[in-house]
């Protein structure tokens, strides 16, 4: 698809990777780019139109697709961490934050912009996924877990709207070098890469993008037996 002289609506878009993918939008050529957050002060840059939405809020969600009814690109990038869930201790409460905003908040979002995609010729959704989507996470298996369910979406939202024109895209990466990440010291790459390439996956009618080396690894092992840790 053409991303010059589209309209698109990126959801957390007032920093990290959110911030990276309105950036190169408006870079290729984007007429209009709405910036989907809870507070639309927040949103400094001023090629970005704020747009207030809380992913959480079915209320908000409607009233940003009412908004938004121009939009061709749709991309869900709002997420949060959750990683005060561990494994074996820690309230379950982070683990319910992360599915609620990761995986519920994308699914209505996705449901309340399908109709929209399809009166505007199809365009496309984006959701950024991550390589936790297919590796077990001890030290944050809330995240993990609605990363999976994510994924899951991404793929029964592919084929649901594939009659319309819209073409689905799932984004995975390993650890992004944003605020979200800063309590690791493991290798990162930049935001900007994972929106350029999530760039190149739109004009290419690309489903998937493998932002990272780790991610292509893992992703490539799917298929192999399940083994012990480490084997």
């Amino acid at each position: 698809m053409d991303i010059k002289g589209s309209v698109a609506l990126v959801t957390g878009a007032n920093r990290g990777i959110g911030r990276a993918f309105a950036r190169s939008l408006v870079d290729h050529g984007a007429a209009k780019v709405y910036a989907g957050v809870r507070d639309p002060a927040s949103v400094a840059d001023q090629d970005l139109v704020p747009l207030r939405l809380d992913v959480t809020d079915q209320e908000s969600v409607e009233a940003a697709a009412a908004t938004a009814g121009d939009v061709s690109i749709v991309i869900n990038n709002a997420g949060i961490g959750g990683a005060s869930t561990r494994l074996m201790d820690g309230s379950f409460d982070g683990a319910r934050r992360a599915m609620e905003v990761n995986y519920f908040g994308t699914w209505a979002v996705s449901r309340a912009f399908a109709p929209v995609l399809a009166r505007n010729g199809g365009g496309a959704l984006v959701n950024m996924l991550s390589v936790a989507s297919w590796v077990g996470q001890p030290l944050f298996p809330g995240y993990a877990a609605s990363k999976a369910a994510q994924w899951s979406l991404t793929d029964a939202l592919r084929q649901a709207l594939h009659a319309q024109g819209t073409l689905v895209v799932g984004v995975h990466a390993g650890f992004v070098d944003t605020d979200l990440s800063a309590w690791t010291d493991a290798p990162k790459i930049d935001a900007s890469t994972v929106a350029e390439l999530t760039m190149e996956a739109l004009t290419g009618d690309q489903f998937e993008v493998l932002a990272d080396e780790e991610t292509r690894r893992v992703k490539a092992a799917l298929s192999q037996a399940v083994g012990a840790p480490g084997a």
